[in-house]
């Protein structure tokens, strides 16, 4: 063989294990995602679309580098627990995860596989982390909001409406966020007048009775807690205050978008978005017990013009001006 024939070969046996490595495909990495709602909750789908928008951001393609595994629920506990088992099953890198009725099952699953939470009222009171700055064990994520933020509700309320002085607070009785929000509406009833009716509720029907018991009284109003079961039920929530002629304030957009009259609380999709960096951050070698619990940095109040003229409202122009969105 000639020489320079020799170094060709040998030049090309050189080359080939570099263009072999740089041909291989990306690593697959994957992430589960539990969720309580429906598939077809239009809210849902929004916050996912932020969730992925974030994830490419820093480089994460579903279908390229990423498989996204799905599980909806629908409202069924028994479903959220075999869900739970089912994307552990499949030895996700992280989880992802909303509210702390859609935690709890997934602690029950594992205790390894990392779980990010988006929209946990309070995840320390709750058992989720042993604490905001340092969370212990595989479970991290983003607090919807402190308890004490409920008497914010209260006040908006009686801003909108002087006259209500009997509120009824909608809450889930299992679950733990609903009774420290309580707590914070009932400190802030004594301040400015109000008696409170707590409505413990479990489902649809036991909703209507108690709504429906309630409006049987004059200068009412509704406040709703955060949960899995109010946001699954926020139509029917919507049209029974509605109904009733009931003025409400709900911790979130959707509601209002939905036909209630105002909401005050922190931007969901935001919080889905910012996520999806702590997965990045996951998936790049960082440990959940390392990460802190963080709070919302974005607050939205949303205001329904439409909703307040058919109750017979004006709504005052302190609120308007402070509105980050009216719905006409």
């Amino acid at each position: 063989m000639k020489r320079r024939d020799f170094i060709t070969l040998l030049g090309g046996a050189v080359a080939w294990p570099l263009v072999a490595r740089a041909q291989q495909p990306e690593r697959m990495r994957r992430i589960g995602v539990l969720h309580l709602q429906a598939a077809d909750d239009p809210e849902q789908q929004a916050r996912i679309a932020a969730f992925r928008q974030g994830l490419q951001q820093f480089g994460w393609i579903d279908g390229r580098n990423l498989r996204i595994d799905f599980r909806w629920s629908a409202g069924s506990a028994a479903d959220a627990r075999k869900y739970a088992s089912e994307l552990v099953a499949l030895s996700p890198d992280v989880i992802l995860t909303s509210g702390a009725a859609a935690v709890a099952p997934l602690l029950q699953a594992t205790r390894s596989v990392p779980i990010v939470f988006v929209l946990v009222a309070d995840p320390v009171g709750a058992g989720i982390v042993d604490s905001l700055a340092r969370p212990g064990g595989n479970v991290t994520g983003f607090t919807s909001l402190e308890c004490s933020f409920g008497g914010k509700w209260l006040e908006l309320l009686k801003e909108i409406v002087p006259s209500v002085t009997r509120v009824a607070v909608i809450r889930d009785p299992t679950d733990f966020a609903g009774i420290g929000v309580f707590g914070a509406v009932q400190t802030a009833a004594s301040s400015v007048g109000v008696e409170l009716s707590p409505i413990n509720v479990r489902d649809a029907s036991e909703m209507e009775r108690a709504i429906a018991a309630f409006a049987r009284g004059s200068n009412g109003g509704l406040i709703l807690t955060p949960g899995g079961l109010a946001f699954i039920h926020r139509d029917l929530i919507v049209t029974l205050a509605a109904r009733h002629k009931l003025p409400a304030v709900y911790f979130s957009r959707p509601f209002v978008v939905a036909g209630g009259l105002a909401s005050y609380g922190p931007d969901n999709i935001d919080q889905y978005r910012r996520a999806a960096g702590y997965v990045d951050r996951i998936l790049k070698g960082e440990k959940p017990a390392d990460l802190p619990v963080q709070a919302p940095t974005k607050y939205e109040l949303v205001v329904n013009l439409k909703t307040a003229k058919a109750l017979g409202l004006n709504i005052p122009a302190t609120v308007l001006a402070r509105a980050d969105e009216v719905i006409e």
